[in-house]
C-alpha cells in the first residue's frame, strides 16, 4: 500500500454547501467514483450543523445511494422533517449538477442522564496491532483515493479474501479541509467499508454493491482509531446483507448495516 496521501482532504469547501470532491474520495472499482464512506460522512457533517440542539445527538443515520457519486462538485442541503426538544427527524440529499445522488435521514435525539449505569454486551475490542501491513490483495484495485486516505490495520481476516474481518482503522486526512472530523464523522466515513471488510463472496467473480448504509450508534466514539468487525451473508435469488459492529479503543459502539446487490462480473 502506498505512503502516500492522494489529497490533503476528501473535501475543499465551497461555501453554501457546496464541496469540491478530491482525489481521495475515489473507491476502488474507479477513479471518477466516489466510496461511499466520504459521502456518508460528508451528509453526517451536515446533520450535526443543522439547527443544533444543545444536549442532543445524532444516534442514527441512513444513507440511501441513489446512482454512483462522481469526484465532482456537491450540493449538500438538510432540513428538519419532524422538530422537537427531545427527539428531530432531520432529511438530506446531496446533488451533483442539479441531480440528486445520495438521500439520507437521520435521528437526533437527546442525550441519556449521565448518571445512568451504562450497559453493553459486546466483548472488548480486540488490541490495535501495532503497525500496517501491506495488503497485496488490493493490488487489482484503485489504490490512490479512498484505500490510500485511511491506515488499515487488520486484526482477522485476510483483506481481499473472501471471509469476515475485524480491522482497526482511521482517516489519514480530515473530511472537510481545515475542519477536524467529528466523532459521528469519524464512524460514518469508516462505515461504508463493512462489505469489503467482511465479504463471503470473491470479489474477483462477484460484484456486490450497497444500496444504503444504516449507522446507529449508542454513544460517540472516543479517539481517532475504530475497530470494525464485519461479516456479509448472501442467498441464491435473493441479495446481500452486511453487518458490523464498531468500537473504539475501550468498547463497542453501535452497529452498521448495508443491503446489497450481488452479480456475477463480466
Amino acid at each position: 500500500m502506498t505512503e502516500d496521501v492522494p489529497a490533503e482532504a476528501f473535501y475543499e469547501p465551497l461555501g453554501d454547501g457546496r464541496f469540491a470532491s478530491t482525489v481521495a474520495t475515489a473507491g476502488p472499482w474507479s477513479p471518477g467514483l466516489q466510496h461511499g464512506g466520504p459521502v456518508s460522512g460528508l451528509i453526517g457533517r451536515a446533520f450535526e450543523r443543522h439547527d443544533p440542539v444543545p444536549g442532543t445527538r445524532v444516534a442514527r443515520v441512513t444513507v440511501e445511494i441513489m446512482s454512483p457519486v462522481p469526484v465532482a462538485e456537491l450540493d449538500v442541503r438538510v432540513r428538519t422533517v419532524r422538530p422537537g426538544k427531545r427527539i428531530t427527524l432531520l432529511e438530506g440529499e446531496i446533488a451533483h449538477e442539479g441531480r440528486t445522488v445520495v438521500r439520507a435521514a437521520a435521528w437526533r435525539i437527546m442525550a441519556a442522564p449521565s448518571h445512568l449505569d451504562s450497559v453493553t454486551h459486546a466483548p472488548a475490542p480486540p488490541p490495535l496491532p501495532a503497525a500496517t501491513p501491506p495488503f497485496e490483495a488490493w493490488r487489482d484495485l484503485h489504490m490512490d483515493g479512498y484505500l490510500s486516505a485511511m491506515e488499515w490495520r487488520p486484526v482477522a481476516g485476510d483483506f481481499g479474501q473472501p471471509g469476515p474481518g475485524t480491522t482497526w482503522a482511521r482517516a489519514r486526512v480530515p473530511l472537510v479541509a481545515g475542519e477536524p472530523d467529528t466523532p459521528l464523522v469519524r464512524a460514518l466515513t469508516l462505515a461504508d467499508s463493512a462489505s469489503g471488510i467482511g465479504s463471503q463472496l470473491d470479489l474477483g467473480k462477484w460484484l456486490i454493491i450497497n444500496t444504503d448504509l444504516t449507522v446507529a450508534l449508542h454513544r460517540d466514539p472516543v479517539g481517532e482509531w475504530l475497530c470494525m468487525a464485519a461479516s456479509l451473508d448472501a442467498s441464491a435469488g435473493g441479495s446481500a446483507l452486511c453487518q458490523a459492529t464498531l468500537a473504539d479503543r475501550s468498547s463497542e459502539i453501535g452497529r452498521a448495516l448495508q443491503t446489497l446487490l450481488v452479480d456475477e462480473r463480466h
